[in-house]
């Protein structure tokens, strides 16, 4: 693993010495003969020198009124696999225990939604890989379906769009969202804001996250950024095969040459070690006219981004059924099929996808054990250490 450091250095004030000026001139000293007489001497008491200081040093100590204030939050130290690229934090936002311990609770507190029923672990369940519990469309507080499922947010921390659509660019961004929008948890920021000053824990918790009482919108969707950055998941069995750790099966090893290589042709979105190029691409999904959902054209009005969705990532995508945007399909079989049979062609069909359809035209298509060997690879992906982590559980229970 490498460790990052999200730390920051403070100095040291230099302690300046005590003393007393030392007079330039000597006053003059006339010395005269005395007659010599007997002197009778007292005994004197020997005062040590550590008292002495202490006796001076003590009225200062006294008046020593300076507040220290909250102290400086520690700095959380991400462990990233080896084979994975930097994770791009934010230099104005530092990861620390604090403020992700605080977006871990905020992220499992439905008190962020208007009846207290619905929270952003409500929609993202770690048991299914931060997904909505086998949901084809997740449900929100008003019993109301949205129109897509539910994201992982497996290693959410490398995507630049966490969206399906991609109506924003940042963690942060995306965990504004939910909280006002009517279908999801229904509660406008200055609602959510004074339930969260009024509680009896969550003020001090953001001052030991971020030094203040106060408590902002900025500063909720912070910390539970913070936290999604944590979800990191890089130990699958997939993994500790590449490590040398493990052997695949003849099946996983079938499935693994088929993945990467053009018979297959699942590698060009899917091939790095993220397992998404996290872009947006037309497959050829048939869209369902009374969805209305156009993907990526719903943000930018392009033409072009018709049918366009993000990439996900394969990583635990044996937890993440139902799949595609819509959930259309129940089993991995299903989706793998769909790209022997299933595929739509349309205007802004992925040119990949249609070098695919050319293929199959000239009868190069996968075998029913071929779907079979991908599916045993994909299910490779799958990080058991990552779904059962205590740190990414709901710690209100």
């Amino acid at each position: 693993m490498n460790r990052i450091d999200y730390a920051s250095s403070r100095n040291s004030d230099p302690v300046r010495p005590l003393g007393r000026p030392i007079p330039t001139t000597s006053p003059r000293v006339v010395r005269r003969p005395v007659a010599a007489r007997p002197v009778a001497i007292q005994p004197v008491a020997l005062v040590p020198l550590a008292l002495v200081l202490v006796a001076l040093l003590l009225p200062g100590c006294g008046s020593d009124t300076t507040d220290p204030g909250p102290p400086t939050p520690e700095p959380y130290v991400l462990e990233v696999p080896e084979s994975f690229p930097p994770m791009r934090v934010p230099p104005d936002k530092p990861l620390t225990v604090q403020g992700v311990e605080l977006g871990r609770k905020l992220f499992y507190d439905p008190i962020l939604s208007r009846d207290r029923t619905q929270a952003c672990g409500s929609c993202h369940a770690p048991e299914f890989a931060f997904t909505d519990h086998g949901l084809a469309l997740s449900e929100g507080i008003h019993g109301e379906l949205g129109t897509r499922s539910a994201p992982s947010l497996v290693n959410a921390g490398w995507l630049r769009t966490p969206f399906w659509d991609g109506r924003t660019t940042s963690l942060e961004d995306q965990a504004r969202h939910p909280v006002p929008n009517p279908i999801e948890m229904d509660l406008p920021w200055d609602e959510a804001l004074p339930r969260l000053r009024e509680h009896s824990d969550y003020p001090g918790l953001f001052e030991a996250a971020f030094g203040s009482t106060e408590i902002t919108e900025d500063l909720v969707v912070d910390a539970i950024a913070q936290f999604e950055r944590t979800l990191i998941s890089g130990n699958s069995k997939y993994d500790q095969r590449q490590r040398g750790e493990v052997e695949f099966t003849d099946s996983e090893e079938r499935g693994f040459e088929l993945f990467f290589a053009e018979s297959g042709d699942c590698f060009h979105c899917h091939g790095n070690v993220l397992f998404t190029t996290d872009d947006f691409r037309d497959i050829g999904l048939e869209l369902d006219p009374a969805a209305a959902d156009s993907g990526r054209a719903l943000v930018t009005g392009l033409a072009e981004d018709v049918g366009k969705f993000h990439v996900p990532t394969l990583r635990n995508i044996e937890y993440t059924a139902p799949y595609m945007h819509d959930g259309r399909y129940a089993t991995l079989e299903d989706v793998v099929r769909h790209y022997e049979q299933h595929v739509q062609r349309s205007p802004n069909l992925d040119v990949l996808i249609q070098a695919r359809l050319d293929r199959i035209d000239r009868g190069q298509r996968l075998t029913d054990q071929d779907i079979l060997d991908i599916v045993a690879f994909l299910e490779t992906l799958s990080d058991p250490e990552f779904m059962s982590n205590p740190d990414f559980a709901d710690p209100n229970r």
